[in-house]
């Protein structure tokens, strides 16, 4: 979804109305009756992961806009990777060139495309393994070693790629997404901090 910043504040602002709603309503049951209210949680739950999902959705594009023209493609490829649980690192190189910090990758040249992304992170494919990087609105490269962070995220292990992607963002000001494998979540790296876009 390509969300403008006054459709999101919008969303967002009917979204927390709704949350508010909820938790008063809940509160209200919990004082007055002595019914189950497990079920008032998960609609909740769900109603502030939604939300959650239109936040991170803005944030990152409007992070990745700037830079590159092909960032819902980006994004789709993301939901694809996501979706068949096949992981995926991809690094969009902003102001400041991130070469020095990348190696070992395979040249591709191509124009970005959600394909050629989702081809690349195909299990058993040589270049899966590794970061791909975009600069403007072509893949630079695939298959490429980035540096691993050494932060430790209390309750979290952190995977290669995670950590890859929080070490490329702390020493430049790219922008890194994330698919994991095993969950499937979506999460994006920037300024050396990891936000989840989708569970």
């Amino acid at each position: 979804m390509i969300y403008g910043e006054e459709q999101y504040r919008k969303d967002l602002n009917r979204y927390i109305g709704n949350i508010d709603d909820q938790v008063h309503s809940l509160s209200k049951t919990l004082e007055e009756f002595s019914c189950c209210i497990l079920t008032d949680f998960e609609t909740l739950q769900k109603t502030v992961a939604e939300a959650h999902t239109i936040a991170s959705t803005y944030y990152l594009q409007s992070y990745l806009a700037p830079f590159t023209k092909e960032y819902s493609s980006v994004s789709l490829a993301a939901q694809h990777l996501s979706e068949k649980r096949h992981g995926g690192l991809i690094v969009v190189e902003r102001r400041q060139p991130v070469e020095e910090y990348i190696h070992n990758g395979t040249p591709i040249g191509a124009k970005v495309s959600n394909t050629l992304i989702e081809t690349i992170f195909y299990p058993g494919n040589p270049l899966h393994d590794g970061g791909t990087l975009i600069r403007e609105d072509i893949i630079v490269s695939a298959g490429s070693i980035l540096p691993l962070t050494k932060k430790t995220i209390e309750g979290k292990k952190l995977g290669t790629r995670h950590r890859a992607a929080i070490g490329i963002t702390e020493n430049s000001d790219a922008v890194a997404i994330v698919v994991s494998e095993e969950t499937g979540r979506i999460s994006f790296a920037v300024d050396g901090q990891m936000y989840t876009i989708r569970t």
